[in-house]
């Protein structure tokens, strides 16, 4: 009997049109590797069902006969199948509370779930992620929530220009719209009362070569950390755009007076630091988030932080937070919930502590979109695609019902089993402390 992969329909958002896996890949595995392919119908998904039909998949509702079954979001407690291997982004590493639900039904219905967030090599690097994707559509939308922003506060400026990412037809139509703005600022220069405008990134990973990409086709000069504060007071140039890449050795200090600060040693030992991000906020224009947080870490922006620098007399030079990674209440700590792009930002006003839709207010304006590729459904999902096919074969082939340590796969896969035969595997057994 031929293997078989179920892809399921996306369901947890009206933007969601990302898929798995693509008609051309779908076609491989067939031709290739003798897996079939069926999928759920879809009316918004990004390739139609007719384009998979072409490809050799079955469109079909029912997917029990499936043993393996992906899709890119969390699915639905009621509709896991017993004893089934589940691949999807499932969020729970962090023992996340709202979807500890559906870990403990992916237990009790005897399942395995293979998180793509923990496919990864040796290193701990991710391999299989939307992570670019996030990344470009991300800085896209930043700029297009600036443009609102300064408009709101009756500065003219060439942000206004722009749509946000989902709005542009193609990743190029987006590109070739923020490439306008960028020579419209070097041949025109920017307003006076935000200039210099500087963007502050936090991170250097996939997520932020995204970002990257699109603020490049500006007119952008690369200042160091610690030039920020100096050209803030005495720059007067409008025809650019600066930009400073904060890393670990800027964000953070040793907490003990007069040790040195070392990468090794704060990954391992976070506690013996604490964030000096605060001296940078107030030279900022635009921070764009591209780090994934985790508690044990300080946060880059606290709440305090912004209390401090909008409760001043004078008007902040931050406009806009894009928090691409979008963890709530972390590395950011005003990001208090997610949005998604029919409604992507509001306003964070540190001195009541609340929220406001849109880009009017006391306070910068957060974007906050946990759904940022699927903006660009068709070129992320080929990318995406394009990395996990390769372990397919292994994934849909599997013996399942082999012990944990004699499962067939390789290692960037086993990595990522959370769960397996209904129980939790060596590695995620911390897990246990968050379930209901």
């Amino acid at each position: 009997m031929r293997a078989r992969i179920g892809i399921r329909r996306e369901d947890k958002s009206r933007w969601e049109r990302r898929v798995p896996l693509i008609p051309e890949d779908v076609r491989w595995l067939r031709d290739q590797h003798d897996i079939d392919v069926w999928l759920q119908p879809s009316a918004i998904r990004v390739f139609p069902d007719d384009a998979y039909r072409a490809a050799g998949a079955r469109i079909e509702e029912d997917l029990s006969s499936c043993h393996v079954i992906l899709g890119v979001k969390e699915i639905p407690c009621e509709t896991l199948e017993f004893g089934h291997t589940y691949g999807f982004f499932a969020h729970v590493i962090k023992g996340q509370p709202h979807n500890m639900p559906m870990l403990q039904a992916l237990l009790k219905k005897r399942c395995q779930l293979i998180d793509y967030e923990r496919v990864t090599d040796d290193r701990g690097r991710r391999l299989v992620s939307f992570g670019h994707h996030a990344g470009l559509a991300g800085m896209v939308d930043t700029l297009w929530a600036l443009g609102r922003r300064l408009a709101w506060e009756g500065i003219p400026n060439p942000f206004t220009e722009l749509r946000q990412t989902h709005e542009y037809g193609t990743l190029g139509q987006a590109k070739a719209a923020v490439s306008r703005v960028g020579k419209r600022i070097a041949q025109r220069g920017l307003p006076p009362s935000i200039t210099p405008l500087i963007c502050g990134f936090a991170g250097y990973g996939s997520v932020y070569r995204g970002a990257n990409d699109i603020i490049q086709l500006l007119p952008v000069q690369e200042i160091h950390p610690e030039e920020v504060a100096g050209l803030a007071e005495d720059s007067e140039t409008p025809d650019r755009v600066y930009k400073a890449v904060f890393r670990e050795e800027h964000t953070v200090q040793p907490i003990t007076p007069g040790d040195a600060f070392e990468l090794l040693d704060y990954r391992i030992h976070p506690e013996k630091y604490r964030s000096r991000f605060d001296a940078y906020l107030p030279h900022l224009t635009l921070l764009v988030n591209c780090v994934q947080w985790e508690a044990k870490y300080p946060r880059l922006v606290t709440k305090r932080g912004l209390r401090e620098l909008y409760g001043s007399l004078r008007q902040p030079r931050l406009r806009v937070i894009g928090d691409i990674s979008c963890d709530i209440e972390g590395a950011i700590e005003a990001t208090i919930e997610c949005t998604d792009p029919g409604d992507p930002v509001y306003v964070y006003d540190p001195l009541d502590d609340r929220t406001s839709r849109g880009v009017e207010g006391c306070g910068p304006v957060i974007l906050a979109v946990d759904i940022l590729p699927s903006e660009l459904p068709s070129e992320a999902s080929a990318h995406f695609s394009g990395a996990l096919k390769g372990y397919l074969p292994a994934i849909a082939t599997a013996d399942y019902a082999a012990p944990f340590e004699e499962l067939d796969l390789p290692p960037e896969v086993q990595r990522a089993i959370v769960v397996h035969q209904g129980q939790l595997t060596p590695g995620y057994r911390y897990l246990a402390e968050h379930l209901p």
